[in-house]
């Protein structure tokens, strides 16, 4: 799937290539090398099993701990320690307190929206029209980078609050990134 020979709606490729290279066909070549790499490693006992398992070193380990009456904090989908288990599932569980009802996030989103339009002196409809000129286009970016920060709305959300196309938005953040 990661080398497109494959479909898999699961499988995010674009970003499992992100780590490898910014073009496709580079990511491709070093993620290839990168399998070929770890297949002559050979079968590595520390990568078998879930978080617990493989953090303390094996099914043996876990037994010998819980011999030993210590009880680890764990998740399956996590690989570490208890103390870094929980410390993972707090952040978690912070962001899921922030999360807003539909109707409370659109509100601040629109709140947002206007007092940054008002802040760079452009009106909404004139940012929701697409230009640009003038301060808008910088306006336009400084609401997509707060609405990604603050909300995590998907860029398809912030393209039509901003009236540019996902593509303009997706662009317009990498150039901030950098």
């Amino acid at each position: 799937v990661v080398m497109g020979r494959r479909k898999a709606s699961w499988q995010d490729r674009k970003y499992v290539l992100g780590w490898f290279g910014r073009r496709e066909g580079e990511a491709r070549k070093a993620y290839g090398q990168f399998v070929r790499e770890g297949i002559t490693l050979g079968r590595r006992p520390e990568l078998v099993g879930g978080g617990l398992v493989r953090s303390v070193g094996g099914w043996s380990e876990v037994v010998s701990l819980r011999r030993q009456g210590v009880r680890e904090t764990t998740d399956e989908r996590i690989l570490g320690s208890g103390d870094f288990v929980k410390r993972v599932l707090k952040e978690a569980d912070k962001k899921t307190k922030r999360a807003y009802s539909a109707r409370e996030r659109k509100k601040r989103v629109k709140k947002l929206i206007v007092g940054m339009c008002k802040k760079g002196k452009i009106s909404v409809s004139e940012l929701k029209g697409g230009s640009r000129r003038g301060t808008i286009p910088q306006v336009r970016v400084e609401i997509a980078s707060g609405l990604v920060d603050k909300f995590e709305l998907p860029l398809a959300e912030i393209a039509r609050q901003v009236g540019v196309s996902i593509s303009a938005i997706s662009k317009a953040l990498r150039r901030t990134e950098k």
